[in-house]
């Protein structure tokens, strides 16, 4: 668990440290902004929701195939240039998606999104841990604390804009995001004094044969399944307006912070990782059932979708530390591998799930995300051999923030 620093030394951090934190809450909002329009999106662009659910898979698969090669990248032209790179294309596209007039133009301008997307969330740790002054823990607590703002205000934010259009969450990404690039080209140093020694395209592919990363990977995979029919189905069964489905994910954000940040380090500290999986990964399947079962019961659902977001939250810190002791590979390495897979179960999930509704109801697409969850409960189970050597380290704090960093990602 992250220890805490001397009173008041949070605040005493450079000015890009700070201009990075603020990048990663804008960044992180990103993930919950669409949730509360993508009924309003349905309605306004005569969408289907199978069309509409495309946001997330266009989004999710570009992250992930970007995550194989973002590494590269940042090695070759330094981390500020990554970061602006990143920052400049979710700009671009979150401004074409709120001109957009038809849900095809918005799927591909997506896409974009999520490319960028991976080019700053990859590289914002390094940044801002490299950045900071007179110790890392407090950054990273900062660091942290930007995150779960981030992914809890996001949907509130969402609901607040898309009460006035649907188009509003994107112009307001549009406008924050300009805000991150600005202080982040002003406030963070470049030069090559920052860049990385220039690593292998072909790292994360490697990375891959590691038979316990492989494990992990797949496990993640359908995990990540439950994770996305929870997010980016759930509101179309719930039938609240764009306020009410903002302020339902608020809490989901607020409880996956939490648990992401300090019950996955107190569970940690009493279970090993595989054992907190196991136990996690069950929890994660009923509290799918029931919100199956219960669907036709608004309230009973947001009760699930709260309870499912601390679920998520241990499972995306404790999955994401695992990984980082698979494997030898650098820890940026195996986290974009592992994450370029896991996103693929978050891309096909969202779409899956409304065609599931279309064809029989709305407690199916539950079930499926139920069963999803059970198989990466087996295939931790099945693994648990290989896994052994995940549970022989301890991580420090810049480790837990990179699980909270990726975990939350996706």
């Amino acid at each position: 668990m992250i220890a805490k620093p001397a009173a008041g030394s949070i605040w005493r951090q450079p000015a890009q440290v700070w201009a990075v934190a603020f990048a990663c809450v804008v960044a992180f909002m990103g993930i919950g902004l669409v949730d509360p329009i993508l009924p309003a999106i349905a309605a306004s662009l005569e969408a289907d929701p199978a069309q509409t659910e495309l946001l997330f898979t266009s989004y999710l698969l570009v992250t992930g195939a970007a995550m194989l090669i973002t590494s590269w990248v940042s090695s070759r032209i330094g981390a500020k240039a990554t970061l602006l790179a990143g920052l400049a294309l979710i700009v671009v596209f979150a401004l074409l998606c709120a001109l957009s007039g038809s849900v095809d133009a918005i799927i591909g301008f997506r896409a974009g999104w999520g490319l960028g997307n991976a080019l700053f969330i990859s590289t914002a740790l390094a940044t801002i841990v490299g950045a900071a002054s007179g110790g890392s823990e407090a950054a990273i607590i900062l660091y942290e604390a930007a995150l779960g703002i981030g992914i809890a205000v996001g949907p509130l934010l969402g609901g607040v804009l898309g009460t006035i259009s649907w188009r509003g969450p994107f112009f307001g990404v549009v406008v924050l995001m300009a805000i991150a690039f600005i202080a982040v080209s002003i406030m963070v140093r470049g030069g090559k004094s920052e860049r990385r020694a220039p690593m292998p395209l072909s790292a994360p592919f490697r990375a891959l044969r590691t038979p316990a990363l492989a494990i992990l990977a797949v496990a993640a995979l359908f995990y990540n399944m439950g994770f996305f029919v929870l997010l980016a189905f759930s509101p179309f069964p719930l039938g609240y307006n764009a306020m009410g489905i903002g302020l339902t994910f608020f809490g989901w954000g607020v409880a996956l912070a939490i648990a992401s940040v300090w019950l996955a380090p107190i569970l940690l500290h009493r279970m090993g990782r595989s054992a907190v999986m196991l136990t996690i990964l069950p929890l994660l399947a009923i509290d799918l059932i029931v919100a199956g079962l219960l669907v036709a019961s608004a309230m009973a659902l947001v009760i699930c979708i709260v309870v499912g977001g601390v679920l998520l939250g241990i499972m995306n810190t404790v999955l994401t530390e695992a990984v980082m002791e698979s494997t030898n590979h650098p820890r940026a390495v195996a986290s974009s591998a592992y994450s370029a897979v896991r996103f693929i179960g978050g891309a096909i999930a969202p779409p899956i799930a409304a065609l599931l509704w279309h064809a029989f109801n709305a407690t199916v697409p539950y079930l499926f995300a139920a069963a999803a969850v059970l198989i990466a409960t087996v295939t931790i189970a099945l693994g648990r051999r290989v896994l052994t050597g995940i549970e022989t380290h301890q991580a420090d704090a810049e480790e837990e923030a990179e699980a909270v960093l990726l975990g939350d990602a996706g």
